[in-house]
């Protein structure tokens, strides 16, 4: 999608849409107990995002991952003083934005599985990150930091301290999260990618 293209009438409505899907989605979670605790849980809102990325661009992508945040909050108020929903958008861009200029420069279906597996790599290693900065100090407030460690040992003895965790729970978590994700995407972006085009 060329720049000048961003803010045509189709395509506000298509992010819109996107986004308030994504929210939507945003709202149903679920654990992956196996992997990470059970306060770590998977959602599927980042496939209308990437769909969007795909279709529209990665400026867009990243635009319908705000719109994402903003329906939510109307949906539903933050429950961690919006810090929650900043790591969401840097996660999130982290696994379309690079998935998204991979396939804007090559438009095939080789393209967008090395772009979705090059964002989940990266988110993979933003969300450990952002997790062992920002989520885990702040959480710790609420929840004694060692509880939290000792929640994740109890899932892989190999984890001790803040950056065993993010290494050993929060990547695994997020290596799934986006396989899931791409493998959704790559099933039936070809099929909401042909209405996409159709109706612009």
């Amino acid at each position: 999608m060329k720049q000048h293209n961003l803010l045509s009438i189709k395509n506000v409505v298509l992010m819109g849409m996107f986004g308030a899907l994504s929210a939507v989605l945003m709202l149903f979670d679920f654990p992956i107990p196996f992997i990470a605790p059970s306060f770590y849980t998977l959602d599927l809102s980042e496939i209308p995002v990437l769909i969007g990325t795909f279709s529209l661009g990665p400026v867009a992508g990243a635009v319908i991952e705000l719109v994402k945040i903003l329906v939510k909050l109307v949906l539903k108020p933050t429950s961690t003083g919006f810090v929650g929903e900043f790591a969401n958008v840097c996660i999130g861009c982290s696994l379309i934005l690079p998935a998204g200029l991979i396939y804007q420069f090559k438009k095939t279906k080789k393209g967008a599985i090395v772009g979705m597996v090059a964002g989940t790599m990266i988110m993979a290693v933003v969300g450990a990150v952002l997790n062992a900065l920002v989520m885990l100090p702040f959480y710790s407030n609420f929840m004694p930091l060692d509880t939290i460690i000792a929640a994740g040992a109890a899932i892989n003895p190999a984890i001790c301290n803040v950056w065993t965790f993010v290494f050993l729970a929060v990547a695994p978590f997020n290596l799934v999260k986006g396989f899931i994700v791409s493998l959704i995407t790559a099933l039936i972006y070809k099929r909401v990618s042909m209405i996409i085009h159709a109706v612009r």
